[in-house]
């Protein structure tokens, strides 16, 4: 495995920008950024053996700082939304952020996504780190937060994220990825095929807020336990995808363990051949059609994106955990240590 290192730029502040680039035996490339953690591009064959970028990103690496659509970064400290930004911790309430109208949104208007990362090479992996202090965006604890990429010659990118704290406060970190396995600038990606293994989802309110239930896929747009295109029904007059414009919904992964490493899903491009195996020991998955990507930096290609130009598939927590004592617990406390992995592995159906 081959690691480069180089100066993307610098902000405003004079904060260095680094772009990594690590690239396997078959010349294929993962590129990453300490700006939020972010993952740039991802370079994988298709079955003819042609090499494009499949995961969506900016040209310009200030494009990154403060975009709406989280573009490929780390989010937190609480990836996705916590109504009216409150959280209860052993009885004790607290007051988030609220950056999405009176509501909390990827850990706050300044998140983790939006931050400088200390970045380091580590062997064949690159290992951002991050320091959160106490009241930051009002989560209580001092926390420290570490996301380390692992880049192979069998094309699975292996993410794991770590963090420790010294009070019982909040946590739940993924990755923002959007994919389109035609190529970041081929358009849409209703054609793409997703399976999922998930036999539920959760019901939102119209500020997409879970109520707390897990209603049956069977008979509704939501199912995709069989696979199939992602636009066959995304425009149907269901009220969770018109009160999105699309799909932006969090699924329960069938079987969930804790800390147990299992298959989410698989999203596949008919045209390129190109697939993608999702594996989480997350019990949710966010999928999100990118239905207000339009009007958005210039992506790679040299054009902005349009609606819909990727789907983000987010391995998480339940979104708004801390307010269901139904949901998974996404509580870490002083003397455990939260590790999540995510992993894509991308291969060509013949």
């Amino acid at each position: 495995m081959e690691i480069e290192q180089c100066i993307w730029g610098f902000s405003p502040n004079e904060e260095a920008v680094v772009l990594y680039t690590l690239r396997n035996a078959s010349g294929a490339e993962l590129q990453l950024t300490n700006l939020g953690a972010a993952i740039v591009s991802v370079r994988v064959p298709d079955r003819e053996g042609h090499m494009a970028d499949v995961a969506l990103g900016y040209r310009d690496f200030m494009s990154y700082k403060g975009d709406s659509a989280a573009m490929g970064k780390s989010v937190g400290r609480s990836a996705n939304r916590i109504g009216r930004g409150q959280i209860s911790i052993d009885g004790q309430t607290y007051q988030l952020s609220r950056n999405k109208g009176r509501n909390h949104l990827h850990g706050g208007a300044e998140g983790f996504a939006d931050r400088f990362w200390e970045g380091r090479v580590e062997g064949n992996r690159v290992v951002f780190s991050l320091q959160s202090p106490d009241g930051d965006q009002g989560y209580p604890g001092n926390l420290t937060a570490e996301v380390a990429y692992f880049w192979d010659d069998d094309y699975s990118l292996e993410i794991t994220y770590a963090a420790e704290t010294d009070a019982p406060t909040i946590v739940n970190l993924t990755n923002h990825i959007y994919f389109n396995l035609a190529g970041e600038s081929s358009g849409n990606i209703h054609g793409h095929l997703l399976r999922l293994n998930a036999s539920h989802f959760l019901p939102t309110d119209s500020e997409h807020i879970p109520d707390g239930r897990l209603l049956p896929v069977e008979g509704t747009p939501m199912d995709f336990r069989q696979e199939k295109p992602i636009g066959r029904d995304i425009n149907q007059d269901y009220i969770y995808l018109k009160q999105a414009g699309g799909y932006d919904q969090c699924w329960a992964v069938d079987g969930w363990k804790k800390n147990i490493l299992s298959e989410v899903g698989v999203l596949t491009d008919p045209v390129s051949g190109r697939n993608v195996t999702i594996l989480s020991s997350q019990p949710g998955v966010q999928i999100y059609t990118g239905n207000f990507l339009g009007g958005s930096p210039v992506g790679h290609s040299g054009r902005p994106y349009e609606d819909r130009d990727g789907v983000a598939i987010e391995c998480q927590a339940f979104p708004d955990a801390p307010n269901h004592p139904n949901f998974p617990s996404t509580i870490l406390r002083p003397g455990e240590r939260y590790i999540q992995k995510i992993v894509y592995r991308f291969g060509v159906t013949k």
